[in-house]
């Protein structure tokens, strides 16, 4: 069933008749809105409840579209990709605005053989800035609240696997703070005074960061 909204959008809409006392709607991955009303309730009251509804109903579908276009995009490096499944191809290619996989499985594995061969080749770059440092290792995964970690005692630096969708340079930054780390383990003025050297444009990473 079609209902048509103040604003011209057509919703594909499926009434399910449960044992509960009230109604409620849901739009799915599907985007088709499913409304979920007692046995008892009649059609047109149920229409009712959906015109008198309908705009809370539109800002769920303009929650499910960014989703849904989240799902479909690819970033890296900076850019967005849109993802094709292209069964017949062998490895991930990129053209200038989509990247071609045979799977989500494979790009994946792809993303994260690039993570480490990236992180990798930033950190040796990020280390000629330093005249001295400790011998450390570095590892990745994913975190929610911080980009980079450094433990002083294990001699170690930890990176998110989400710096992979930003520009490098914030990559740069986040491994230079987190180096800065071993010499001065708290951000005190001589830590930004430290970063600042490495890094100069500091704040404005950070923020970039926040975006």
């Amino acid at each position: 069933m079609i209902y048509e909204a103040s604003n011209g959008q057509k919703i594909t809409y499926e009434i399910i008749r449960k044992k509960n006392k009230n109604l409620y709607f849901r739009v799915k991955e599907d985007l088709k809105l499913y409304i979920y009303a007692p046995i008892y309730m009649t059609q047109h009251t149920i229409l009712k409840y959906l015109k008198e509804n309908e705009k809370a109903i539109l800002k769920m579908y303009e929650k499910r579209e960014e989703n849904r276009e989240d799902i479909n995009i690819y970033k890296y490096l900076g850019k967005k990709y849109y993802i094709k499944i292209e069964a017949d191809i062998e490895e991930v290619k990129f053209t200038a605005s989509e990247v071609l996989t045979p799977s989500l499985e494979v790009l994946d594995e792809y993303t994260k053989k690039m993570i480490n061969k990236v992180y990798e080749e930033e950190i040796s770059l990020c280390k000629r800035c330093f005249s001295t440092l400790p011998e450390f290792t570095w590892k990745t995964r994913f975190m929610k609240t911080r980009w980079g970690v450094c433990n002083t005692k294990t001699k170690q630096i930890t990176l998110n696997t989400e710096l992979i969708k930003k520009d490098v340079d914030l990559l740069e930054y986040v491994i230079i703070h987190e180096l800065c780390h071993f010499f001065e383990p708290n951000h005190s003025k001589a830590f930004w005074s430290l970063v600042s050297q490495a890094f100069p444009k500091y704040k404005e990473a950070r923020q970039r960061l926040k975006e």
